[in-house]
């Protein structure tokens, strides 16, 4: 073995700018891919930070216009949920529902603590099942249950946000569950402290759903249905049972039967399925260019082990007349190509990995408003460890390829015709 890699490294030596600018090639080709791969992942975290908060198996129902005239009804007439239509709905399907729930939000309330003042707040009027289906973490106290939905408490739980605006910086919220906070021109009574997604400009504190209708003087009508289901594994499965749902609530509300436009149903379960798909193809794409950008390298390695077998015909020669098999000749080329490719591969593997690290950063930080939230343009750019095994067998086999065609050219060199070349 020590041979051998003194062997490589005298040919390398004797071929120094030659091998620097070959291996440049295949440093390049790796950065790219481990850049590229890096920016993709970034990309995807991004699109996939606003359902961190949300249950896989969730669906949302929306009430939305007809797009066709039924029973004595025009088109473009909006439709209405009601509370009846929760019930329904988990009455019909309760192998398939679990958790029905739903939330009434109003904004632009003040919120006042002592002498602290606070503005365009939110408050939700919600049940229970928030907490599970929305993945709430209280840090402190407790959420919403169904005493305080029975008995239309005057209770809240507000945000470690505003916990902290009102601890002044502090962390301690256990302190302020029981106290009185003012919210328009009602005191509640804090209850617990949740967890908030900053980047969702997270302002809304949670009531009972009974005490919203109350405040907000609401009729029977809904904002919204949502609940978790099961059973539903593929992609054609839940675009059945969605057109179960929206026949169901059509039939309830005069609506055609076959009016897929009257209802609009969110699903994160089909949502993170097409998310998984996007994955998969960007990063498809991502390797395919990423491997174009080496296989300039690679030929780059195959140019010069061939220019290394013609110089050395004559020394393969030599080898071959004093016993040394093609076996030998072919190892030594293979050898050196996998040795070349791998050093600087790893260079720009390493190289590529610290630019992540740089674009995670620089363009990580930044951001952009949409929708009312302040989302990160790239989260977390950088490739984990299956990406960094992929790239270092794909600079095994490169190299490997690479090497092939002039170990084989060497190998069939005959002593008698390698001893005249010159």
């Amino acid at each position: 073995m020590q041979d051998l890699l003194t062997e490589i490294w005298e040919s390398v030596r004797r071929n120094k700018l030659r091998t620097s600018l070959t291996g440049f090639s295949v440093a390049w080709g790796i950065f790219m891919i481990i850049v590229l791969l890096g920016a993709g992942n970034g990309l995807m975290n991004s699109f996939n930070q606003d359902s961190e908060g949300f249950a896989t198996n969730t669906m949302e129902i929306y009430p939305n216009v007809t797009s066709q005239p039924y029973n004595g009804y025009k088109t473009g007439r909006y439709m209405t949920l009601t509370e009846q239509d929760m019930t329904l709905l988990a009455r019909q399907f309760p192998d398939i529902i679990d958790q029905v729930t739903t939330s009434v939000s109003k904004s632009g309330f003040a919120v006042t603590y002592k002498k602290k003042h606070f503005s365009d707040m939110y408050l939700n009027g919600t049940f229970p099942a928030q907490a599970d289906m929305n993945h709430i973490q209280v840090l402190s106290g407790r959420f919403i249950n169904n005493l305080d939905i029975a008995q239309k408490r005057k209770v809240m739980v507000i945000t470690h946000l505003l916990a902290k605006n009102l601890l002044e910086g502090g962390t301690d919220y256990q302190t302020l569950i029981g106290k009185k906070i003012k919210v328009g021109n009602l005191i509640f009574t804090i209850i617990g402290v949740r967890h908030a997604y900053e980047n969702r400009n997270d302002r809304e504190l949670y009531i009972p759903y009974t005490t919203a209708r109350s405040i907000f003087g609401m009729a029977n009508d809904l904002d919204l249905i949502a609940f978790t289901f099961n059973g539903l594994e593929t992609e054609a499965e839940n675009e059945a049972f969605e057109l179960r749902l929206k026949k169901i609530l059509n039939a309830r509300h005069s609506a055609a039967p076959d009016d897929e436009s009257a209802y609009y149903i969110w699903n994160q379960f089909t949502q993170n399925m097409q998310m998984n798909k996007g994955r998969s193809i960007l990063n498809t794409g991502l390797w395919i260019v990423g491997l174009f950008t080496l296989l300039g390298g690679i030929v780059g390695v195959s140019n010069i082990m061939l220019i290394t077998v013609k110089e050395r015909t004559h020394e393969f020669g030599i080898r071959k007349a004093i016993g040394a098999g093609p076996w030998n000749i072919t190892k030594l080329i293979i050898a050196e190509s996998v040795a070349i490719t791998a050093f600087f591969g790893y260079i720009g593997m390493v190289l590529g990995m610290i630019a992540c690290i740089i674009m995670d950063q620089t363009v990580g930080q930044e951001s952009m408003d949409m929708f009312g939230q302040s989302i990160r343009l790239l989260i977390n750019p950088t490739v984990g460890l299956s990406e960094a095994i992929k790239s270092t067998v794909l600079l095994v086999i490169a190299g490997t390829i690479a090497g092939l065609f002039p170990a084989v050219k060497a190998a069939r060199v005959r002593p008698i015709e390698a001893l005249r070349a010159d």
